[in-house]
């Protein structure tokens, strides 16, 4: 008997969305390493991307960032996704590389740069209207870097005050995602620090409005999976961006420098309802600088399914007698049986019962694809930071 069995419908459930932006050029901290082959334009990175759900099955959408992913006509870029057997799905605003927005963007003390900033995500929800987005997701760099530089309190009334108009102009079927980052380029005091604010902020709008917690964006120490089960037990957990971090907003792939942590997440995804619920979409939010762009992103999916499935094996009622028993090691006991359960072997017939390769990363390396794509892709500029 596969050990994967008795789950095998609801492993079936997982969906990843992709970050467009993962293909091209892009890295974090002091230097951006160029690669042959990467996209050029948004329609060569959502071909990359496709080659990702062909040999897993697990990435059927890819997320835009605006104004990365602009395009004359974002119908012919839905065909083009379409046709390449995935969809395009959540619209990422910019307003962190404008030289306007150096001391902020929708908290800014002037009017007109404000506005600025809040006309750019009207023009994200058109993108959306044409490409048929769901969720509208905001990053912000606001802060400041030193004490007295503005009014903090000042800026939260303006963040209200913009984010109040954004949701205004969302369709009946579309959602705001606003996400949090406690540093980072601002090193005094950040607009949107932590989930509380993130979760104050997006209360105050309506019910389509929700928080995007990303895994890298936290204080060392911080218990991701507590907020994890307080934003589902809240019913505002709207979005992940799973990626992995040693010390900071690192951007590594998933699961990569703390596997256990990722499963301890999933299971409070799972026990919370949040798993296979269309209310909570899992992205990657991932830069791949010095490894190769679809691999890294092949890797990243497969990361996740593994740590999913190790999830779903916890032995629910044997976890909850132990807690109601008081036995603190057997309850430990249950979860790290789940965990170190070597599910690979049942995840590579899993996937073979599917049509899909047993061994996605070796079938990808032996398609050929990434030989084409350095070959064809001559000329032009690649797609990096600023497209």
């Amino acid at each position: 008997m596969n050990v994967l069995d008795p789950i095998a419908d609801r492993l079936s459930a997982l969906a990843i969305e992709l970050p467009s932006w993962a293909f091209g050029n892009s890295g974090t901290r002091f230097r951006v390493f160029a690669q042959k082959g990467v996209p050029r334009d948004p329609f060569e990175k959502v071909s990359d991307a496709a080659q990702v759900h062909r040999h897993t099955g697990l990435a059927p959408t890819v997320a835009l960032h605006i104004p990365w992913d602009t395009v004359d006509d974002y119908t012919a870029l839905a065909a083009h996704a379409e046709s390449e057997g995935v969809k395009l799905g959540t619209i990422n605003s910019n307003t962190f590389q404008d030289e306007d927005y150096k001391l902020g963007s929708v908290t800014h003390c002037d009017d007109r740069i404000r506005q600025k900033a809040i006309d750019h995500h009207f023009e994200c929800i058109d993108v959306m209207h044409q490409t048929g987005s769901r969720d509208l997701k905001i990053w912000l760099a606001d802060g400041t870097n030193y004490p007295g530089q503005d009014d903090m309190r000042a800026r939260q009334d303006r963040l209200s005050d913009s984010l109040q108009q954004i949701y205004a102009r969302l369709g009946d079927d579309q959602r705001l995602v606003l996400e949090y980052k406690f540093f980072e380029p601002a090193f005094y005091h950040t607009d949107v620090p932590d989930w509380g604010t993130s979760f104050a902020q997006v209360s105050a709008l309506g019910s389509k409005a929700m928080v995007c917690l990303d895994t890298g964006h936290h204080a060392p120490g911080t218990n991701i999976e507590f907020i994890v089960m307080q934003l589902l037990r809240l019913g505002r957990l709207g979005s992940f961006d799973f990626n992995s971090r040693f010390y900071a907003d690192d951007d590594l792939i998933v699961g990569a420098a703390d596997p256990f942590q990722l499963f301890r997440i999933l299971a409070e995804v799972i026990r919370g309802g949040g798993f296979g619920s269309p209310d909570v979409a899992f992205m990657l939010d991932q830069c791949h600088n010095i490894e190769d762009k679809i691999p890294g992103q092949i890797r990243s999916v497969l990361n996740v399914q593994e740590m999913t499935a190790r999830a779903l094996l916890i032995d629910g009622d044997a976890l909850a007698a132990a807690q109601r028993a008081g036995d603190v090691l057997a309850a430990n006991g249950v979860l790290m049986d789940a965990f170190q359960t070597d599910v690979r072997p049942a995840l590579a017939a899993w996937r073979a019962a599917r049509g899909l390769p047993e061994d996605p990363m070796r079938a990808y390396a032996e398609s050929g694809y990434s030989e084409r794509i350095v070959a064809d892709r001559i000329g032009g500029t690649q797609a990096g930071w600023g497209a």
